[in-house]
């Protein structure tokens, strides 16, 4: 609950011809000096900020420095536009280039772009962002779309949520305001156009609903839920220590995901056992160009400290599909989501999977170490990549590097291919995590970012739900740990009945772990999994309508 600040980046061109280039090259080159000296003072203010805000920043630094951005429009001014114009030619060009890519990377970069050439305007023509407004004390940032630089400059602890017209959950803004552990909403559209500074705006960012100027039925029932969550986190808070077990005596492994430093404080205060997806792409994904196999060992050795103990199951880069390096040359696939990505890229470009299985080897120094190979949809893919890390560990023991204590080596289930492997598949892997997030968007051929289909399709299918059960009995017949990872992990109805199939794992984000843990503990999981057959005996097509009922009569 807060009150709009809006971020309005746009500057009007009043001057866009101009009778002296030289004057306005000079103008030009002293506003590029000037961009530059505040794009440094940001990187040298960051020292407290965590490393992937600071690889943001490096990348935005990168922009302010590009020689052909730059001549681009040092042309133009020579041209007879002004420096303003020049700069709003050129950003206007490239919005209308990179918006018809089908990128998602070159889009998001694009938000990015925006933002430094904003920047840049202001800076030339002293229209700055203070239009005498104060900002309140509640503040939730309102714009179109906004860059990792303009966002940073509101300073940690500033903002109690954001809220965008545009924008993606991949681009740098939404990297920065996960760090920061502060709501961000997209996609809502018209917003920008509707709000003024100073109005009531309510933003659900589980939900991903923003209301503003609510009337006072829809402010009270916000504020009630809002309350109720409170007095919800005190009860979970004093669940964090109890385990997961059920009034039938079956415990279930409550275990977080993560991808940022910023993420692992929760690691303890969730109550998480352990971190069951460490997702290594984003501190790829936030530089320019490919890290050094020394940082990486540092940042996972820094993961593993944070961790105190606790295991953290490792995922080897995940890149492709809608996650693009830059630094990488963009491949053009018709459908990247089931192209050339994950897996399929690391045993393409050995030399970057070898590099990552070194890092991770080299931050266990010794301690357990558990490696998960994502988007494996054939046997021979996960074998191949296991004959990699056995390599790497060879290479590790030849240079008298310490080896891990204990090796865990897992493959994701994120194609349903790999359901139907041969059971020998099954027993050679350490252990098998479903990716349901990936797995439920294959199996009903629904695209996840598609808005207009993704919701179509439940857990509670029975197709989908019959699929899971016999997934855990191959797993449970060869001896096999089995994980449920991703969103439906996290939703306590959903969780309920992925205990009740058989799974004895689930990672989740660290805030559903008490709302998951508390409705577990309330119920009986052997009742749940009869539920379960009676409907798919009968042939229910979705068994949704019968969990809801039975969880009702007993919570």
């Amino acid at each position: 609950m807060g009150r709009v600040w809006l971020h309005e980046p746009r500057v009007v061109v009043t001057n866009p011809i101009s009778d002296d280039p030289e004057r306005e090259l000079a103008r030009f080159c002293a506003a590029i000096d000037s961009l530059r000296e505040q794009v440094d003072a940001m990187l040298a203010t960051a020292t407290t900020v965590d490393a992937e805000e600071v690889a943001v920043l490096e990348a935005y630094r990168m922009i302010a420095n590009s020689k052909s951005w730059i001549r681009r429009m040092e042309d133009d001014i020579r041209s007879g536009l002004s420096a303003e114009a020049a700069v709003e030619k050129e950003q206007s060009l490239a919005r209308t280039r990179m918006g018809q890519a089908t990128d998602p990377y070159l889009r998001d970069r694009l938000h990015d772009l925006d933002d430094i050439s904003n920047r840049l305007l202001r800076i030339l023509t002293g229209q700055g962002t203070d239009t005498g407004a104060a900002m309140p004390e509640d503040p939730v940032l309102v714009a179109r779309n906004i860059g990792p630089g303009e966002l940073l400059d509101y300073g940690k602890g500033t903002l109690k949520a954001v809220v965008l017209e545009e924008g993606s959950v991949g681009s740098h803004a939404a990297i920065v305001a996960r760090a920061w552990a502060i709501p961000l909403v997209i996609r809502a559209e018209g917003i920008t156009g509707e709000a003024l500074n100073g109005d009531t705006i309510l933003v659900d960012g589980d939900q991903g609903l923003v209301h503003l100027r609510p009337d006072e039925t829809v402010r009270r029932a916000f504020a009630d839920k809002v309350a109720m969550l409170a007095r919800a986190q005190e009860r979970y808070a004093g669940l964090r220590d109890l385990p997961a077990t059920a009034l039938c005596g079956t415990t279930v492994s409550l275990h977080m995901n993560a991808g940022l430093m910023a993420d692992l404080p929760s690691l303890i205060s969730s109550g998480a056992e352990g971190v069951g997806l460490f997702r290594t792409e984003l501190q790829f994904l936030v530089r320019n160009q490919m890290p050094k196999r020394a940082e990486l060992s540092a940042l996972y050795a820094r993961v593993m400290d944070a961790a105190r103990g606790k295991r953290v199951a490792f995922r080897t880069l995940d890149i492709g599909s809608d996650k693009v390096l830059a630094y990488m040359k963009p491949q053009d696939e018709p459908n990247p989501a089931m192209g050339w990505r994950a897996i399929r890229l690391g045993l393409d470009k050995p030399g970057v999977l070898r590099m990552q299985l070194q890092a991770l080897l080299r931050a266990a120094a010794g301690r357990p170490l558990t490696v998960m190979f994502p988007f494996v949809a054939t046997p021979a893919e996960y074998r191949a990549a296991r004959a990699e890390l056995d390599k790497a560990v060879e290479r590790e023991r030849i240079l008298g590097h310490p080896l891990p204590e204990r090796l865990e080596v897992g493959a994701m289930i994120e194609t349903p291919s790999l359901a139907f492997a041969p059971d020998s598949f099954f027993r050679e892997v350490d252990f098998l995590s479903v990716g349901g997030n990936d797995l439920k968007q294959f199996f009903f051929a629904a695209d996840r970012e598609n808005e207009r289909v993704r919701r179509r399709y439940d857990l509670f299918e029975s197709s989908f739900l019959t699929f899971l059960r016999n997934l855990v009995a191959r797993c449970e017949a060869a001896g096999t740990p089995l994980t449920f990872c991703g969103e439906d992990a996290g939703r306590p109805v959903e969780a309920v009945a992925l205990a009740a199939l058989g799974f004895r794992s689930l990672s989740m984000r660290p805030a559903s772990i008490g709302p998951v843990k508390s409705l577990i503990r309330r119920v009986r999981l052997d009742e749940g999994r009869a539920l379960i057959e009676e409907g798919l005996a009968r042939g229910d097509e979705t068994l949704r309508p019968a969990f809801d009922a039975w969880l009702a009569r007993h919570v």
